[in-house]
């Protein structure tokens, strides 16, 4: 792989960060296509190969595989840079899209779990690339360049979905069962995506950001000094971090998952952050994975398809739509003000929804404020993340957060349908609210006003 050795300037970085959130863009809606229309056709999928009984597990295979993906896709961004790490997320989840084209032609049921695992490689990507767009940003900016991304992932969310009957049509031509078409397509976006990263995505972000920061601070650089690529620091330095600069070095050689947490666990901020993040996804998915289960206690089979498609899309629209305006208040009012925010509108969406009845207008609003949210939660609780961490370990911790929200979000889907078939949905949504009191208590607490990462 070729190293650019050339050290940046301060002046180099606006023209390269805006070339960066351009492509970061460009891939998420070709991502977001492939994850989605995917997706879309999955739960019927793995029922027709696998047997209803285990549809569910199918569908959290690909949850469970981006989770754990995050960490092997982290610690290539560790060593080597984004660029490798995105583009290995992508080839993974190409392969486990393959992988259930290949399981539905033979009727495999282990080969198709297999691929739904590796197919969560598309999500992972998708997420990681969010903190790529901060690796050099301006700090007053960081937060609206990360919600681009995020809003970016909006376009091939909403439109996938709509192309699965058009690719399952156009692959039964090429000899395909039933359903298989979406996957097909699935592993052409991964596909495509990771080619455009590999030839584009130059200069690695990481790896300059962690060369300019080394030479503001005095220090060599990684490169310079015959180290791998992956020492040194992670982001343009403020003020009073160039000792920061030096420590952050060695520890970029060892940090995998455990130095990851040890260094959230000694920061307030950093605490917050992948708090918010898990939290805000967990109580999102335990809400939104039964909601179409309570419409269908209302609701005609003739109907109920239509109904839960308005329903979802106007939640989708509440995590994605508005993310630029999130990432702004992010930079204006600050990063802990605005997960206090989302805490108080995953608060109002889950008394919202639970007291709904069977009224589907009044439990669309809730699934809108659900959506918002989650995403006032993982805008500013990844922006509060990336900021509060020395630049060696950030990486680790990014991908610790993805782990820890992955698993959040799995767990909650897999226990929603437990309590959604004992207690019902209104005491579901009240379960849920309650999960969301830990994190209003750890936000409102008072910290040090110093950022952990300036004290370094």
């Amino acid at each position: 792989m070729t190293v650019d050795l050339r050290v940046p300037t301060r002046p180099d970085v606006a023209p390269i960060q805006r070339r960066t959130l351009r492509l970061l863009c460009a891939t998420q809606i070709i991502g977001g296509i492939g994850v989605a229309i995917g997706i879309s056709v999955g739960a019927l999928l793995a029922a027709r190969v696998a047997g209803v009984a285990v549809a569910g597990l199918a569908q959290s295979c690909g949850v469970v595989g981006a989770a754990l993906l995050a960490v092997p896709v982290t610690r290539i961004m560790n060593g080597h840079g984004r660029r490798p790490g995105l583009v290995v997320a992508y080839l993974v989840g190409a392969v486990g899209a393959a992988l259930v084209v290949l399981a539905t032609v033979t009727g495999g049921v282990p080969l198709l779990f297999l691929g739904m695992l590796l197919f969560g490689g598309g999500t992972a990507a998708n997420l990681q690339a969010r903190y790529t767009a901060v690796d050099l940003a301006e700090p007053a900016r960081r937060g609206r360049q990360l919600s681009l991304v995020v809003w970016a992932t909006t376009i091939g969310s909403v439109a996938a979905p709509n192309f699965a009957a058009l690719a399952d049509g156009v692959t039964r031509g090429w000899g395909l069962p039933s359903l298989a078409g979406p996957f097909a397509f699935s592993a052409v976006a991964f596909g495509v995506a990771a080619v455009v990263l590999l030839l584009l995505l130059r200069p690695d972000p990481l790896l300059t950001a962690r060369r300019l920061a080394a030479v503001e601070a005095g220090t060599p650089s990684a490169t310079e000094a015959g180290a791998p690529p992956a020492v040194g620091v992670g982001a343009p330095p403020v003020a009073g971090a160039a000792p920061a600069a030096a420590k952050s070095a060695p520890v970029a050689r060892r940090a995998g998952m455990w130095a990851a947490w040890r260094v959230v666990r000694g920061r307030p901020a950093a605490r917050l952050g992948i708090a918010a993040v898990a939290v805000g996804h967990l109580v999102m998915v335990a809400v939104m994975a039964m909601t179409p289960v309570r419409l269908g206690e209302s609701h005609s089979d003739a109907d109920v398809l239509r109904v839960v498609g308005i329903v979802l899309s106007v939640h989708i629209a509440g995590m994605y739509a508005l993310s630029p305006v999130v990432g702004w208040l992010t930079d204006r009012l600050g990063r802990r003000a605005v997960i206090l925010g989302g805490v108080g509108a995953l608060l109002a969406a889950c008394a919202v929804a639970g007291t709904a009845g069977h009224h589907t207008p009044r439990l669309s609003i809730g699934l809108a404020l659900l959506g918002l949210g989650w995403s006032a939660t993982m805008v500013a609780g990844s922006t509060l993340l990336s900021e509060a961490v020395p630049a060696g370990v950030r990486p680790s911790v990014q991908g610790l957060s993805d782990l820890t929200m992955g698993l959040a979000g799995a767990g909650a889907a897999a226990a929603s349908g437990f309590v959604m078939r004992v207690v019902g949905y209104p005491t579901l949504t009240l379960l849920a609210a309650i999960a969301v009191l830990p994190l209003l208590a750890l936000a409102l607490r008072r910290v040090p006003p110093t950022a952990p990462v300036e004290e370094e």
